[in-house]
């Protein structure tokens, strides 16, 4: 059956995922993987859209992409125990030992050799990027103040924002649509890739939710698989820590090979010290330490051979155009059309690659995008249980819970609603917009008898005089007579 036949409060498994292309893609990365558990949470008044709970966070869905889900009942988990992170070195008990911040030269997340800064003069370019709501924007005025240029990206009508570090000259930012992936869904993603791989900035500071971080991290870790210098902010800390949750920062460091900062863009808390680890990273090119998101040890390790052999084969034609070959061979195996044509492979490497993925499909179960997929949700989930207590829900959310069931209930929801436009008419025509509109026609009377006398006492013709006084006053008056409506009947909509 289809996630809509689901009832709310029920639990099933993801059994396959339809549509094609792009959207099959957005349904996978949105964490709608075959065997993957879901949960109804519920529907609108009408039935659409609805509310679902997988990979640990809140998805909606309309109908008709729902229908598109197909799952299957089941009271298992589908998620079994991962395997331990203990290639990383990474002890949970020695968070509270181990002090936060310190920066990439003081070996803090990792350390290097031999580093050379790059020259004096280079300008640090920056990527802000992000999901939606995240709080990039906030982040992007506050690095940034009142030093912005507003733009739009080459060839597209989207707002491009640019702006100077605060303090830091010779640096700029670029506020990157808020985006879910790298998957070339929408217009939006499609900038943000093109940005990132053909500006090659050379940082990254990437913005994630720390309330609703499992869905976050998955941009984060298509971000590193490019190879570019990054910092993750973990935004709306003081939210978590507020309702009962934390993160171990130093242990996510270590995990990841970056730097982790936990920040609060509207208080303007630890922005200084994302500052200070962004510019380190982009003028030592501190590329991250972990861009490699599989393991030998998972599912038989047949999707990490699958993405080495292809990583081997496509070396060359990586290192000709720019384009990080780990990026590239998940591209490839998602069939992601624009990297295959960039790279300008040979029919016999798209033959051989073809071929490996193949044997990857039979022996993983999966198709090829959604083994990609899972592989990333499933590296998330390891690094959430190591470094993530979850924070119980707030007071004002469980607040908002409760004005939901009446406002959008199912026998309540509509009568409040006509209720309430039904209130927004009657204010914006009969108790305000009335007596400013009888006003205004007063304005426009008294001007017009101000004209017509001027008029008649310097002989006008009859003719001019009735048509400044009937057609123009008259007329075009009493159209702008009704403003005061309109705007009011718009403020109230805006309100709503």
């Amino acid at each position: 059956m289809g996630i809509n036949d689901l009832p709310a409060g029920q639990t099933a498994i993801v059994d396959s995922v339809g549509g094609t292309g792009a959207l099959r893609q957005h349904f996978l990365d949105m964490g709608l993987i075959p065997g993957t558990e879901i949960k109804m949470l519920g529907a609108a008044p009408m039935g659409d859209p609805l509310k679902i709970l997988v990979q640990g966070y809140s998805l909606t869905l309309r109908v008709a992409e729902a229908h598109q889900i197909q799952i299957r009942k089941s009271e298992k988990k589908a998620v079994g125990p991962e395997p331990p992170l203990d290639e990383v070195g990474y002890n949970p008990n020695d968070h509270e030992e181990d002090p936060h911040p310190g920066l990439g030269e003081e070996g803090r997340y990792h350390s290097r050799e031999n580093e050379q800064p790059l020259p004096k003069d280079t300008v640090l370019t920056f990527a802000l990027a992000g999901q939606q709501n995240c709080g990039k924007t906030t982040m992007f005025n506050v690095l940034t103040g009142s030093n912005q240029h507003v733009g739009n990206f080459p060839g597209v009508t989207i707002d491009r924002k640019d702006g100077q570090i605060k303090g830091f000259a010779n640096t700029i930012v670029t506020d990157l649509p808020g985006i879910y992936s790298l998957s070339p869904y929408t217009v939006e993603e499609t900038v943000s890739r093109k940005f990132i791989l053909n500006e090659k900035p050379k940082g990254i500071i990437n913005i994630v939710d720390a309330s609703n971080i499992e869905r976050h991290l998955y941009l984060t870790i298509q971000l590193m698989e490019l190879g570019i210098p990054m910092v993750l902010a973990l935004n709306m800390m003081d939210e978590v820590h507020g309702n009962g949750g934390s993160i171990r920062v130093n242990g996510m460091e270590r995990i990841l090979g970056i730097p982790v900062v936990p920040v609060s863009a509207a208080k303007g808390e630890g922005i200084d010290e994302v500052v200070r680890h962004a510019i380190h990273v982009a003028k030592y090119q501190e590329v991250p330490v972990r861009q490699d998101f599989c393991s030998p040890e998972d599912n038989g390790g047949a999707v990490h051979r699958c993405l080495h052999s292809i990583m081997h084969l496509i070396e060359d034609h990586c290192n000709q155009t720019g384009i990080p070959s780990r990026f590239a061979a998940d591209k490839i195996v998602e069939g992601d059309t624009d990297i295959i044509k960039s790279l300008e492979l040979s029919q016999e490497d798209i033959d051989a690659i073809e071929h490996i993925v193949e044997q990857m499909e039979k022996e993983r179960g999966l198709d090829r995008s959604a083994a990609i997929a899972d592989m990333r949700f499933s590296f998330i989930r390891k690094l959430c249980t190591k470094t993530v207590v979850k924070p119980r829900e707030s007071r004002e959310y469980l607040r908002s819970r409760r004005i939901d069931r009446i406002l959008t209930g199912k026998w309540t929801a509509l009568p409040i609603f006509l209720l309430i436009i039904g209130l927004i008419i009657w204010l914006s025509i009969d108790v305000l917009g009335t007596p400013l509109q009888k006003w205004m026609e007063n304005g426009i009377g008294w001007m017009a008898g101000i004209c017509q006398t001027g008029m008649s006492r310097a002989n006008v013709s009859p003719t001019i005089q009735s048509l400044v006084t009937d057609a123009i006053f008259g007329g075009v008056g009493s159209v702008v007579s009704f403003v005061p409506v309109i705007v009011l009947l718009f403020f109230f909509l805006s309100m709503l």
